[in-house]
């Protein structure tokens, strides 16, 4: 049987019955506009084919284009990936997604040696990360094996073919709006409830926020060049209202909150990390705490969870493991609250950090097999940092909204196995947008400070190692900038010591690699090339004037104070033995096996007096807050941050 004009979803080969009949109706439509307009060139329909599948695959399932193209926005802004799946197995322009061909048995979990409490006072912590057995995938990683049936086309051609793609999640949309019981309206404000539906999300409040975003990239349109050139076009529609009173028909579940920290503006459920005793003297997975009346939240850390929603929500349960505050959902931005914010998580590998940090984690994986996260993702992220930068005063810069990547291993030993997510491909430029609080130039060309700022998209370093040792990864855009020796791609990368292992381009290896949004002090510049200090070395970057790699900063330096050769670098600011009660074990003040040469200098993100946070026992009674007089800058010093004594250096004000 023929699917109707009035049912665009009534046979699973609609797809290809339809080629001969509806298609002559859009092209009627078109007809008037082109012949308006100068016949375009063969670059122009290059550049605008999936423009085109948008309109087409609009018409054909009686969708508006408006609607397809907000959608596919939220899920992939509109890039392709090289029909690479998502980090939740996810593929194309509308994110449909086929977890068991994508992702199924890859989870990771831990892929370092780092002990996730980073606490010298204590055994070190090595959880055995075990994936839960296999369970069901759920509906929200299969909506492309569903689109295969709407249409019939093959999975393999959703997967590859953009123009497939895009019409694949046309008819998801006109399955939802039919099932929903709504007419196939051209008013975008009539298909609130099949955007809800649409995002997987089986509870009103995740599914609510997911449209609400969708009805905002209607309200404010946007405009960008896809990462295989194709530009794309959604028109501003500021007055639109959608109809939410929809929503309420479609029989979704309430969303328990149980007293979560999350903005309104989210999706929040709490799904608390245990904390209770085992094994005689052991308790996990967090330390009770009194934060901020007792010491202050400086930092955010950015994490991905290497491994998939369901066991990752199972292992956060688990007292024996490690803990983190959050979680958020790759497909639909759903958040789980796992730490409340008084309380220390285990999540960074380095004590001091975690008794002043909140930690996030992301649904994903760094590098299996290519690491792109949803528009979804991003935004619920976003939403929830600035809540928390807001509440606990938490400055929005690269010195403060760290990743687990740009924290510093505590002491010498630990320094190979830090953590290394959420990795190159992590798009911190788009990040910061959607915190408000965008990267840009601050300073003139001649500034003594540059911040990292590549473009993302163009910006396609070699990476390997993120399927087989050695090979090649996916190409991919990246926010990191690989460093030499001298300014020549041919001089050998610049060496971390403290891995104590030769540089390599692996997607994992930090020994090189700047990231955007860090801010690093000039060393030197040399035509295309620009220099900083780096690891106490002088390390280069291409940074042609057409195409820079950085931007002119300003900013606060340190340097040794006059007199001295070179100063210390520290993991931790910890205070000074004096400080300790009784009651209290004094912990080492122990550098890190790196320093700051005379003559070098280095950007100051923040000055901190030394603080440590005593908590070794179960029973929070004998639990201190130890502050120190020696104070101490956080610095940026590699791809990690670092912390130098005050009384080591000399703080002046960079060259602007």
């Amino acid at each position: 049987m023929r699917g109707s004009a009035t049912d665009p979803t009534s046979t699973p080969g609609h797809r290809r019955l339809r080629r001969c009949a509806v298609p002559l109706a859009s092209a009627a439509l078109l007809l008037p506009l082109l012949g308006a307009a100068p016949a375009p060139t063969a670059t122009d329909a290059a550049t605008h084919r999936l423009q085109q599948a948008f309109a087409t695959a609009a018409a054909d399932y009686h969708v508006p284009q408006s609607v397809l193209l907000a959608v596919s926005y939220l899920q992939s802004r509109w890039d392709r990936h090289a029909g690479a799946p998502s980090v939740t197995g996810g593929y194309g322009p509308m994110h449909l997604t086929d977890a068991r061909t994508a992702i199924a048995g890859a989870e990771h979990f831990a892929h370092a040696t780092e002990d996730a409490r980073g606490d010298t006072a204590r055994a070190a912590l090595h959880p055995a990360a075990e994936a839960p057995a296999g369970s069901a995938v759920p509906a929200r990683l299969r909506t492309l094996p569903k689109a295969a049936e709407l249409t019939g086309l093959p999975a393999e051609e959703l997967r590859t073919d953009p123009a497939a793609n895009v019409a694949g999640g046309a008819a998801l949309l006109a399955a939802a709006q039919k099932e929903l019981g709504e007419p196939f309206s051209a008013d975008p404000a009539r298909w609130y409830a099949a955007v809800a539906r649409f995002s997987g999300a089986d509870d009103h409040a995740t599914a609510a926020a997911y449209a609400d975003d969708v009805y905002d990239v209607l309200r404010t349109g946007e405009e960008r060049t896809t990462d295989d050139g194709q530009l794309v076009t959604l028109a501003a529609q500021p007055g639109l209202t959608a109809d939410t009173a929809q929503l309420r028909r479609a029989g979704l579940r309430t969303l328990p909150t149980d007293g979560t920290e999350c903005p309104r503006s989210v999706s929040c459920e709490s799904v608390p990390a245990p904390y209770a005793e085992f094994g005689g003297d052991d308790y996990g997975n967090h330390d009770l705490g009194d934060r901020p009346a007792s010491q202050s939240i400086r930092y955010i850390v950015i994490h991905d969870t290497e491994g998939a929603w369901d066991g990752v929500m199972k292992l956060i349960q688990d007292p024996t493991y490690v803990s983190w505050n959050y979680t958020i959902r790759s497909t639909d931005g759903l958040i789980a609250q796992h730490v409340k914010a008084k309380d220390v998580a285990w999540h960074a590998g380095n004590w001091y950090v975690n008794a002043k940090s909140i930690g996030i984690e992301h649904e994903g994986f760094l590098a299996a097999p290519d690491a792109w996260y949803t528009e979804a993702m991003y935004r619920s992220s976003a939403r929830l940092v600035r809540y928390l930068a807001r509440t606990y005063g938490i400055p929005l810069d690269r010195q403060h909204i760290l990743g687990h990547d740009n924290v510093p291993g505590p002491t010498a030993s630990t320094i190979p196995g830090m953590h290394t997510d959420p990795g190159p491909y992590w798009d911190w430029r788009h990040y910061f947008r959607l915190l408000g609080q965008p990267l840009r130039r601050t300073a003139g060309p001649r500034s003594g400070v540059v911040t990292i700022l590549p473009d993302y998209d163009s910006n396609r370093p070699v990476y390997t190692g993120c399927t087989t040792r050695g090979e090649p990864c996916t190409e991919h855009g990246s926010s990191e900038v690989r460093l030499y020796t001298d300014h020549d791609v041919t001089a050998p990368l610049v060496r971390d010591i403290g891995l104590k292992t030769e540089p390599t381009d692996g997607v994992n290896d930090l020994s090189s690699r700047v990231s955007t949004g860090q801010s690093y002090a000039v060393a030197d510049r040399w035509g295309d090339w620009t220099a900083i200090w780096y690891l106490g070395q002088k390390a280069w970057f291409r940074n042609p004037l057409k195409d820079p790699a950085a931007v002119p900063a300003k900013g606060l330096v340190v340097r040794p104070r006059d007199g001295l050769a070179s100063v210390p670098v520290y993991g931790r600011a910890y205070p000074e033995k004096e400080a300790y009660p009784v009651d209290v074990p004094a912990q080492s003040v122990v550098p890190l096996p790196y320093t700051i040469p005379a003559g070098q200098k280095y950007v100051v993100g923040d000055e901190v007096p030394g603080e440590y946070y005593y908590a070794v026992t179960f029973t929070p009674d004998s639990h201190r807050v130890v502050v120190g007089e020696d104070l101490y800058y956080e610095i940026q010093y590699g791809h990690r941050v670092a912390f130098v004594r005050a009384a080591d250096v000399t703080l002046e004000a960079a060259a602007r």
